[in-house]
């Protein structure tokens, strides 16, 4: 029995495998088994209300899982699958309150891995699967990071070798019959844009709207999403650039985009980080995980340009700094 077979064998059990795929890696259970499910919150330490994203093998499957797909839906799709995008539309009656957290939409995706792409077309239905870390720390973007956050409390590793994008999936909201982009990724405004003929809306310009409430239905509630979310144990501060060689102190750590400036104190460790979007967001979580386990007293990030094509770097790093600091014995 190879892996593949191991592993179809195993969420038909009702059991977590986690799998590889180009944003980081999941931590999956049969989204159709509520008690497989379960399992996903209990490993991670995950709140119930916090809805998960389901992974398809093609865009064929979506019917099943939504009531209601708009052509706009259909697009993206075609434009995007396989790819780092999610889907949020309305659920159909049999996908598990404990899936969307009790909400009446479901978010979708078919991922661009290979790995995981053979895993679902040989299981034949939809993955449940958050990111396979322990709830609100940094993502795992290669196998190893995976053991080391949950150890037995996942049955099986797929082994994809390091995560291609490095950062969650673009989260686009559908079901409210304007498109909202509710969590940044690599796909970006102008590129949902260039496919659809008009600019999505941002979560922020729809729940200031309504008032700052997105719990009173402005938005769904949907993966990483909440105001500390990616973070590591080590406090985590953003930097502007032309402070951030003056605030470091002996013991920390930087994380820059530029070189290591002339005169910088001993006992300061400085890493640079690649100058374009997609490089250091790659690289990212690896970063993170690295210096978090230095023994550094802090860790100080230089702050990303204010472009939109930075946004889905900047939104990690304005959630890891509210979450940084705090442990976790989940």
């Amino acid at each position: 029995m190879n892996d593949i077979q191991r592993a179809v064998q195993l969420l038909r059990q009702g059991e977590l495998v986690a799998l590889p795929t180009e944003t980081v890696y999941g931590l999956g259970a049969d989204a159709l088994n509520p008690d497989a499910v379960a399992k996903i919150f209990a490993a991670k330490g995950r709140p119930s209300d916090h809805p998960l994203i389901v992974h398809l093998a093609d865009a064929g499957q979506i019917m099943t899982w939504a009531r209601e797909v708009p052509k706009d839906a259909i697009a993206l799709a075609r434009a995007f699958w396989p790819g780092p995008l999610t889907l949020i539309l309305k659920k159909e009656e049999g996908v598990p309150d404990l899936v969307t957290g009790g909400q009446d939409t479901v978010g979708l995706r078919v991922p661009n891995h290979p790995v995981a792409l053979e895993l679902l077309r040989a299981f034949g239905s939809g993955v449940a699967a958050p990111s396979a870390n322990r709830f609100g720390r940094i993502s795992p973007t290669t196998a190893a990071h995976v053991r080391q956050e949950l150890g037995e409390r996942v049955a099986l590793i797929l082994d994809g070798g390091a995560c291609a994008v490095g950062l969650e999936s673009t989260i686009v909201d559908l079901s409210r019959g304007v498109p909202v982009i509710l969590r940044p990724g690599a796909i970006g405004a102008d590129d949902i844009a260039r496919v659809l003929g008009r600019r999505p809306r941002l979560r922020g310009e729809v729940e200031a709207e309504a008032g700052g409430a997105a719990e009173q239905g402005a938005t769904p509630r949907v993966s990483g999403a909440l105001a500390a979310h990616y973070a590591p144990r080590t406090p985590l501060e953003l930097v502007a650039t032309d402070a951030l060689a003056v605030q470091a102190r002996v013991g920390d750590a930087v994380l820059a985009r530029g070189p290591v400036p002339a005169g910088l104190a001993d006992g300061i460790t400085w890493v640079q980080a690649p100058a374009d979007p997609a490089g250091y967001g790659h690289d990212l979580y690896a970063r993170l995980r690295s210096l978090d386990e230095s023994g550094a007293a802090r860790i100080l990030v230089e702050a990303p340009p204010a472009a939109p094509e930075w946004a889905a770097v900047a939104d990690r790093l304005g959630r890891a700094a509210v979450g940084s600091g705090e442990d976790d014995e989940t």
